[in-house]
């Protein structure tokens, strides 16, 4: 059957395919690449393999370990000696990259052909320019590194991610006035600060505001609010573009996965709750310094005062290096026109976008292929499972194997990798432990509370008579509660079904570069 437009004729080991980025994805290619017999090579930006998920570190991921390892890669670690982690265990970023990505790197199959601190600049091909069609298929690629020194490429995997092009906070897409000023600037958080570890001097005891609506948006504010009840004098306020914050706690249409709204109905109890105060309808307009405080200034003229601000607005793709290329990006979401309507937000989550290839991600381009997180240009519904498929049915499109190339498979949960009763239970662990309690307490609290419910008339209320059944602090009560979500059913209040949870939590972590669900 003959090859899609688009993909290059094959590679002859004259040049190697160069991979842009050395995250989980990135690595995931050149494994496939390195079984294939392909000569590759690996341009990590950062210092290490892994360095944006090292800047989430602290974030635990909502899919247990088998989701998150390549195939291709498992088989040449264990073959090294390697042992895998608990497949059914939930690691942390800095899991991920301590575990996974540093053994994977420093394979000896692996680490002489990749490359740190060396940033792509541009591509394009020898001898031709973007509006050149004769001879271009032939023609290698240049990369062009920051140093100004060029290699010469059979292909590309751009792998690079989104973590390093955080969307603005201005509610139009472009920069809110005065955003760029560098006063302001050292007030504005980017997406996932470790509230709870490195970065929680800046919070502590101050006023911050979290704008966006998304699950990155709802970690940030489950942080603080545990913060709070540490640290005197931390208060918090969303900030919402929307009129409503009914799509961003989930549930209902608004929602493809079944039980997303579990993480959103934690926030929603906080907010009830006053813990956090909600803004809603505020668009960014303009953000400045008055006296040593941000104040963000509605395009309505309302004004927010803040002593740190969390741009909490998601991600989109850079690019940039590749104007000398031929591509077709869609223009809503900046990824190819073909992958579009698979993985638009307004119609999937990532547990309903099906398993796709190099079919999907081929360029005008030959040869050339954004993947991972990238290749969802603005969609923050990447699945890191997805990305390693991607880059198993490119490279066998590489070289010429087209069955494999076109048999794209997925292998997740029945319920979607997205969505994560196992996270869920994990991040109510991970509270119990840092409050000093046993790890029965959350599910014993929710049991509490659920048969107090009737009588208490509200979640808080119960929450506090659980708390005094079972000599809890009722403050780190409330915050538990919060964290388990819609566990408390109103509608539910047979204390026989008070320990399992009436529906799974999906969270978008951020990875591969970019923004992705574990």
């Amino acid at each position: 059957m003959a090859q899609p437009v688009g993909v290059a004729a094959g590679v002859d080991g004259s040049h190697p395919v160069v991979v842009i980025g050395a995250g989980p994805v990135g690595l995931a290619a050149a494994a496939h690449l390195h079984e294939r017999g392909v000569p590759f090579m690996v341009l990590e930006a950062g210092p290490s393999a892994g360095a944006a998920v090292v800047e989430w570190g602290h974030v635990r991921l909502f899919s247990p370990w088998r989701y998150n390892i390549d195939h291709a890669a498992r088989r040449l670690l264990e073959a090294a000696g390697w042992i895998a982690p608990d497949l059914e265990a939930l690691p942390t970023g800095a899991e991920l990259v301590e575990a996974y990505l540093q053994p994977l790197a420093k394979l000896p199959q692996f680490a002489p052909h990749i490359h740190y601190d060396v940033a792509v600049a541009a591509i394009g091909r020898v001898g031709v320019d973007r509006v050149r069609s004769a001879g271009r298929e032939q023609a290698p690629f240049v990369v062009r590194l920051a140093t100004g020194d060029d290699v010469l490429a059979a292909a590309v995997i751009d792998a690079s991610g989104t973590w390093r092009t955080p969307n603005v906070l201005g509610a139009n897409g472009l920069p809110a006035h005065g955003e760029a000023d560098p006063r302001i600037a050292t007030l504005i958080e980017g997406a996932l600060p470790d509230v709870l570890g490195t970065d929680r001097a800046r919070f502590a005891g101050r006023h911050t505001v979290v704008v966006g609506a998304g699950h990155s948006a709802a970690n940030t504010l489950l942080a603080l609010a545990e913060l709070a009840e540490q640290e005197p004098g931390t208060t918090i306020t969303w900030a919402t573009r929307g009129g409503s914050i009914d799509r961003a706690l989930g549930g209902g249409d608004a929602d493809a996965l079944p039980g997303r709204g579990a993480l959103g109905t934690g926030i929603k109890l906080l907010v009830d709750s006053g813990r956090i105060a909600l803004v809603t309808g505020f668009a960014v307009h303009a953000v400045d310094v008055v006296n040593g405080h941000a104040v963000l200034t509605a395009a309505d003229g309302h004004t927010l005062p803040a002593d740190r601000i969390v741009a909490a607005t998601g991600f989109r793709p850079d690019h940039s290096i590749a104007t000398e290329l031929r591509l077709d990006l869609d223009p809503v979401l900046g990824c190819t026109r073909t992958l579009a309507p698979l993985i638009d937000p307004n119609e999937h989550s990532c547990g309903t976008v099906r398993p796709h290839g190099v079919g999907e991600l081929t360029q005008p381009e030959p040869g050339y292929f954004a993947v991972g997180m990238k290749s969802y240009g603005r969609a923050p519904t990447f699945l890191m499972a997805t990305g390693y498929e991607q880059v198993r049915s490119i490279t066998a499109a590489l070289t010429g194997d087209w069955t494999a190339a076109r048999d794209v498979q997925l292998d997740l949960p029945a319920t979607g990798v997205c969505s994560a009763t196992q996270g869920y239970q994990a991040m109510l662990d991970d509270a119990a432990a840092r409050y000093g309690l046993a790890p029965d307490i959350p599910s014993r609290l929710i049991s509490a509370a659920l048969r107090h419910l009737p009588t208490a008339g509200t979640v808080t209320a119960a929450t506090r008579a659980a708390a005094d059944e079972l000599d809890i602090d009722p403050d780190i009560a409330l915050q538990l509660a919060a964290l388990a979500g819609n566990q408390f059913d109103p509608t539910d209040q047979n204390p026989a079904n008070s320990g399992l949870p009436r529906a799974e939590l999906s969270l978008v972590a951020v990875g591969s570069g970019g923004g992705c669900c574990g």
